[in-house]
C-alpha cells in the first residue's frame, strides 16, 4: 500500500528550480557518470571467464553462502544460494561469474581465508588474476566509487551516493516521488535551506543505514534516503493540520484526510516491519527509517531557526484566495447595496488591506467617502486614488477625480500645491493643455513661488513649441512677477 501528501499543487509561474535542479543532476550523474558501468561489467566478466576463476571460486562462493544462512544465521543469503545453485545447476557460469564479482564481501573473504581454501598453487593463479579484475574495473563501477560502502564509510560518500541509481526504474521511481514532495518542501522552505535539508537528510539516513549494516561491503546508492526525509518534513511542516493523502492499493486508489504528523509513525512502522520481516528485496528499509526520523526532526527541532517555514507558505492558493475575495466582496456590495454604508466601508476597508492590488476597492472607498465631502478622509481617499490612477497611467481617471475633489471638497480640505502640480505635469504629459492651465491656476492659487515659476516656464515652453505665441508670451510675462 502507497501513501503519499498531497495537499499543493504545483505553480508553474514560480516552478521549483532547486527541486528540478537536483532531478536534473540524478538524470545527468546516470546517463554520464554511471554510464560507463556496463562496460566495466562486461569487461570484467569477460576477463574473469578467461582467467577460468569460476571453476576455482564457485566450489567456495557456494559453502562460504551455506555458511552465512548457517553459522550468522543470515536468512536474507538464502534467496542468493538458492539462485547461485540455479545457476551452477543450468552450467551459466556467464551467471555465475557475474554473481560472484558483484559480492564485494565474498571478495574480502578470498583475501582472508584463500590459504584455507585453496592449495598453494591455486593461491597463486588466483593471485594473478582476481585482485587485478577487482582492482583496474570491478573497483571502478560507480557504486564502489562513490557509494556509501558501511564498512569502508567516507564522509563525502554520505552525500555522493544520494545521486546515483541502481538502474533506470530505481531512476524514475526516485525522481517522481522527488518531484511530487520536493516542490512543496522547497516552497515552504525557500531553496537555500530546502538544498541543506535534503542534502543533510540524506547524510542522516546513511549513517542510520552504515549503524545497521555495521561492516558491510554492500554499496548504498539511491536518493530514497533524502526522499524520505522530504516526507519526514512535509508532515512536520503541517504538524497537526488535517491535509490531502493519496493512497494506492491494488488496482483501487483514492484521498483521503488525516493530521499529517499521524502518518509520520504509520510510515516509520512499515519501514521498521519490512526491515525485519520483508526478507531479502535489495531494499535499504533503514535508510528510509532513518530518513523519516531526520526529516521530521529537522523542522520539529529547528523550525524557528534554521529550517523556519517561510510565514507566506500557509496562504491559500490563488484559486482559493480568489474564491474568498469574491465572497467578502459580495458581502460588501451586498451592504452597500442596502445602504448599510458603515458596514460596507469596514468591509471594504479590510478586503483592501488584505488585496492593495485590486483598484476596484478603492474606488468603492472614494464614492463612500465622498458621501462626507467635509472630512480629512474624502481628501486623503481622493489623494491616494489620483496617485493610484497615475501609477496605472489613467491620467483622464486622476483628472476626474481631481475636478471632481476641487467642486465638493476643496472648500474645506484644500489639496496642496504639490498635489495640483502633479496634475498639471501628468497633463503636459499627455498633452491635456487645457486641464494643464486649470491645474495651473489652481498652483498659483496656493501662493508656492518655487513650484508656480516652474510651472510659468513649462507652460511657455509648451505653447512655443506648438506656435501659440500669445499664450507663450502671456505665460513669460507671469514670470517677472513670481
Amino acid at each position: 500500500m502507497l501513501i503519499i501528501p498531497a495537499e499543493n499543487t504545483i505553480d508553474w509561474k514560480r516552478p521549483p528550480w532547486m527541486t528540478l535542479g537536483l532531478m536534473a543532476t540524478c538524470l545527468l550523474v546516470f546517463l554520464f557518470y554511471q554510464g560507463a558501468d556496463p562496460r566495466l561489467q562486461a569487461t570484467a566478466i569477460e576477463r574473469y571467464l578467461d582467467a577460468g576463476l569460476v571453476t576455482l571460486e564457485a566450489p567456495v562462493y557456494e559453502t562460504y553462502l551455506q555458511r552465512e544462512v548457517n553459522v550468522k544465521g543470515d536468512t536474507d543469503r538464502i534467496h542468493e544460494l538458492q539462485a547461485f545453485r540455479d545457476a551452477v545447476n543450468e552450467g551459466s557460469q556467464l551467471w555465475q561469474a557475474a554473481i560472484m564479482l558483484s559480492d564485494r564481501e565474498f571478495y574480502h573473504y578470498l583475501q582472508d581465508n584463500k590459504g584455507l581454501v585453496w592449495a598453494p598453487q591455486e593461491q597463486a593463479r588466483w593471485q594473478a588474476a582476481r585482485p587485478p579484475i577487482q582492482n583496474e574495473l570491478i573497483d571502478k563501477l560507480s557504486a564502489n566509487q562513490l557509494g556509501l560502502i558501511p564498512g569502508e564509510l567516507n564522509l563525502y560518500a554520505l552525500i555522493t551516493y544520494q545521486f546515483l541509481h541502481g538502474g533506470l526504474g530505481h531512476l524514475i521511481g526516485n525522481l517522481v516521488f522527488l518531484f511530487l514532495l520536493g516542490f512543496t518542501v522547497e516552497k515552504a522552505m525557500g531553496p537555500a535551506r530546502y538544498l541543506l535539508a535534503y542534502l543533510l537528510c540524506g547524510a542522516l539516513s546513511g549513517l542510520v543505514y552504515t549503524a545497521f549494516s555495521k561492516g558491510s561491503q554492500v554499496p548504498l546508492v539511491g536518493a530514497s534516503g533524502s526522499i524520505s526525509g522530504l516526507m519526514g518534513m512535509y508532515v512536520a511542516i503541517y504538524g497537526a493540520r488535517k491535509i490531502r493523502f493519496f493512497y494506492f492499493f491494488g488496482v483501487y486508489f483514492n484521498y483521503f484526510r488525516a493530521p499529517a504528523l499521524a502518518l509520520l509513525p504509520v510510515w516509520l512502522g512499515k519501514e521498521l516491519y519490512d526491515y525485519w520481516f520483508a526478507g531479502a528485496t535489495g531494499i535499504a528499509y533503514m535508510a528510509h527509517a532513518g530518513g523519516l526520523v531526520a526529516g521530521a526532526a529537522l523542522v520539529l527541532m529547528l523550525g524557528k531557526s534554521w529550517f523556519q517555514v517561510r510565514e507566506a507558505f500557509f496562504e491559500p492558493e490563488q484559486d482559493e484566495q480568489d474564491e474568498r475575495f469574491t465572497s467578502a466582496y459580495a458581502q460588501a456590495m451586498g451592504s452597500l447595496g442596502r445602504m448599510e454604508f458603515a458596514l460596507a466601508k469596514h468591509q471594504f476597508e479590510a478586503l483592501w488591506e488584505r488585496h492593495p492590488e485590486r483598484v476596484i476597492l478603492l474606488e468603492h472607498l472614494y464614492q463612500l467617502a465622498k458621501l462626507r465631502p467635509e472630512t480629512q478622509e474624502y481628501r486623503d481617499r481622493t489623494l491616494a486614488l489620483m496617485n493610484q490612477s497615475l501609477s496605472r497611467r489613467q491620467p483622464e481617471r486622476m483628472v476626474e477625480v481631481w475636478q471632481e475633489y476641487l467642486s465638493k471638497g476643496s472648500g474645506n480640505k484644500p489639496l496642496a500645491a504639490e498635489d495640483h502640480n502633479r496634475v498639471l505635469f501628468a497633463c503636459l504629459r499627455h498633452d491635456d493643455l487645457k486641464n494643464a492651465e486649470k491645474a495651473f491656476e489652481r498652483l498659483r492659487g496656493t501662493g508656492d513661488q518655487l513650484l508656480v515659476g516652474e510651472a510659468c516656464r513649462l507652460l511657455a515652453e509648451e505653447f512655443e513649441k506648438r506656435q501659440m505665441t500669445p499664450k507663450a508670451r502671456h505665460y513669460r510675462q507671469l514670470l517677472p512677477a513670481v
